[in-house]
């Protein structure tokens, strides 16, 4: 996994709340296995219509706010079904982080897991963060890990809080599989003893 420490890039603001895990990937595309065009499944049916055209309104097809890194939603991001590949199809369309008033619990916890960020912010800044993102197509946010800070495009830095041992693990590029490594020579010495201590359970 990829470490997460700190990231300035162009941000995308998703005016609405309760965007579900069924708008950022439709359940008919999760059959499909992950390759070079998966990401443009994400929010396919928000992106395009029923041709497969570009949906002009839509701000992610938009030119100042193609090729986002940061996306700050409304409230209750992520709710909905468990499916993990709502993280994967953002990830491959080019997202690192989200900041938004609320996640869903599943979809925040998938999202930690795959090294993406989700930032909580109260709602008003989220509004005023959206604000600024729409008159100043393009301007970028700063996602500092490491001080738990979002800075605007106005300059004003935004304090977040994160599980310490998440924020560890985002800082390290660790999943639960590399946490567990990290203590490989400890697991392994443990084995070995075992085996000469209990040769029956080999």
């Amino acid at each position: 996994m990829t470490p997460f420490t700190r990231l300035a890039a162009v941000a995308a603001p998703l005016d609405a709340a309760n965007i579900d895990t069924d708008q950022i990937i439709p359940a008919r595309f999760l059959h499909k296995p992950r390759g070079p065009e998966f990401g443009r499944l994400a929010f396919h049916d928000l992106r395009f219509d029923a041709e497969g055209r570009e949906q002009p309104g839509f701000v992610l097809n938009q030119a100042p706010y193609r090729g986002a890194k940061i996306l700050v939603a409304g409230a209750n991001f992520g709710c909905g079904s468990s499916r993990e590949a709502a993280v994967y199809v953002l990830w491959d369309l080019g997202i690192r982080a989200v900041i938004a008033p609320s996640f869903g619990d599943i979809h925040y916890g998938n999202e930690l897991q795959n090294g993406m960020l989700p930032v909580v912010l109260p709602e008003e800044i989220c509004r005023a963060l959206r604000e600024q993102l729409h008159r100043s197509p393009g301007a970028q946010l700063s996602v500092d890990l490491e001080a738990q800070t979002v800075a605007g495009p106005d300059g004003a830095a935004h304090r977040f809080a994160i599980d310490p041992a998440q924020r560890e693990r985002l800082l390290k590029g660790l999943d639960e599989v590399g946490l567990i490594l990290q203590h490989r020579a400890e697991i392994e010495a443990f084995e070995a003893r075992q085996r000469a201590e209990m040769p029956w359970l080999a």
